[in-house]
């Protein structure tokens, strides 16, 4: 419970219809989970107007509604609140009701097209064995110490973040690493919270559909940045053509890594093989279980954020060199009997893609194959689908075309548009096989001993999305049955 005057603290209001000094009993942007007591938050998405849901949320027992336009109708009894943003408001609202939760742990935000879950959920392993009690809130799954709690967005929306964060608090976790996506930022997702740092790990083509331009896309990403306060730390990938502008107007004391240029965190790599990566890190020899120059950045990341943090240097490497990364990005399962080597990997941009097709090209043998497996999502940005289709096949010895998560789209269409990126010079390389597990099942058996198979672009997810309906598919499930059927 908590009275209405008290959790509009850093709300923009327009004007009250009511009194503020109701008790609130609840928070809700979901009418259908409104109860009696409770403030419902009328929120403008880009689907449904949560406005057209105020004479539901108040027939459930809703005594105040925040809204951006009062309605014509007011129900006595009831307080309005109407605000600039509800949007915005919902993060303050929330983050006030719950007790401001991130103010009492150290809250640390990861963003960029590509590294975020790897960077987050190695930070939460590192953190774990350095005996801290700790929090992840990722694409793959949240955890509040060892407890799983399912995730079903990169960011959950405002309301939901600030109860978890305040579970996480509770629980006496001293430490969240968050996963900060392009969508929570812009949606306001994140609005009102304290972080005491944030990492920028890089930024390509993705989520064009949403954001509509590249430009709009930086901007959105360079927001978070430029709203962290000046008691927290802001890291940043200098290799990064955006690097140095996404810290360009922040408060917080900057940081940079890189392993082309000289920074506060500079890395060299020594060797790069199947069985890891060996760096130099400002100066300190360190061997990683990792594999590949963009988990060189991810590990840069990690080890610059613990010193930022205040933790010793020479425990963190220690403990670093023990890590693995997390499920679905760069996971390689063997075949018993001719040893070839699956790679499941969460790859759905080009420049992903790119990245993880030269890392198995360095550390690959003469004579291995690379056999890609490669798809694009259905309802997303189109424009990257040629794009992918040309890297495949510029950097695949074979690839097969299927589906992805085809959602409301026909699968052959999406291929079709993968396949015409693809130059004269390669157009032997591909075949198009839509069905999922009839492409792995041929992968299979066109590999050799000791081949390559890339199954990009799905990594940790465990189904696929058609028509609306989630279908039960897991690659790495899918790739050992064929080994095993097929006899590799």
């Amino acid at each position: 419970m908590a009275l209405l005057h008290d959790i509009l603290y850093n709300v923009r209001l327009r004007s009250v219809s009511g009194s503020t000094a109701v008790e609130v009993g609840g928070v809700h942007i979901d009418s259908r989970e409104v109860e009696a007591g409770g403030c419902f938050i009328a929120i403008k998405g880009s689907m449904i107007d949560g406005h057209a849901y105020i004479p539901v949320a108040v027939s459930k027992g809703a005594t105040v509604i925040v809204c951006e336009k009062m309605p014509a109708e007011m129900t006595p009894g009831v307080t309005y609140v109407c605000v600039e943003n509800t949007a915005i408001a919902s993060g303050y609202i929330a983050h006030e009701f719950y007790g401001r939760p991130s103010e009492r742990i150290r809250l640390i935000g990861v963003t960029g097209t590509n590294g975020k879950t790897t960077i987050a959920t190695l930070l939460y392993k590192l953190y774990t064995e350095l005996d801290h009690h700790c929090g992840l809130i990722s694409t793959v799954q949240n955890q509040i110490g060892t407890e799983i709690v399912p995730a079903s967005h990169t960011t959950p929306d405002a309301v939901s973040l600030n109860r978890l964060l305040r579970r996480m608090s509770d629980a006496g976790c001293s430490h969240i690493f968050m996963e900060c996506s392009s969508h929570a930022i812009h949606q306001h997702r994140i609005a009102g919270l304290h972080f005491a740092g944030a990492i920028f790990s890089n930024i390509t083509h993705d989520h064009l559909d949403y954001h509509g331009t590249f430009d709009e896309y930086i901007r959105v990403k360079k927001s978070f940045f430029d709203s962290l306060a000046s008691d927290a730390f802001a890291i940043s990938n200098l290799d990064d053509k955006r690097g140095t502008v996404m810290l360009q107007n922040t408060a917080a004391d900057k940081f940079y890594y890189s392993l082309r240029s000289i920074s506060d965190f500079k890395g060299r790599i020594l060797e790069n093989s199947l069985a890891g990566l060996q760096m130099l890190i400002n100066e300190q020899e360190v061997q990683f279980r990792l594999i590949g120059e963009f988990n060189a950045y991810n590990l840069l990341a990690v080890y610059a954020a613990a010193v930022c943090l205040g933790e010793d240097r020479q425990e963190v490497l220690r403990v670093m060199s023990k890590l693995q990364g997390a499920e679905g990005r760069f996971d390689a399962i063997l075949s018993q009997r001719e040893r070839i080597i699956g790679i499941v990997d969460y790859a759905h941009t080009p420049d992903a893609l790119l990245n993880v097709l030269a890392t198995i090209r360095k550390v690959a043998n003469a004579g291995e194959k690379i056999i890609t497996i490669i798809g694009c999502g259905g309802n997303r940005d189109r424009t990257k689908r040629p794009l992918m289709g040309e890297v495949a096949c510029t950097h695949s010895d074979r690839v097969i075309f299927t589906s992805d998560n085809p959602r409301d789209e026909d699968p052959g269409a999406i291929i079709r548009e993968m396949e015409g990126g693809v130059t004269v010079n390669h157009k032997r390389k591909f075949i198009s096989i839509p069905d999922r597990r009839e492409a792995i099942k041929t992968a299979v058996s066109l590999a050799s001993k000791d081949d390559i198979i890339l199954l990009a672009g799905k990594g940790h997810e465990k189904y696929q999305e058609v028509r609306g309906v989630r279908v039960a598919f897991d690659d790495k499930q899918v790739l050992t049955e064929m080994y095993e059927a097929m006899g590799k």
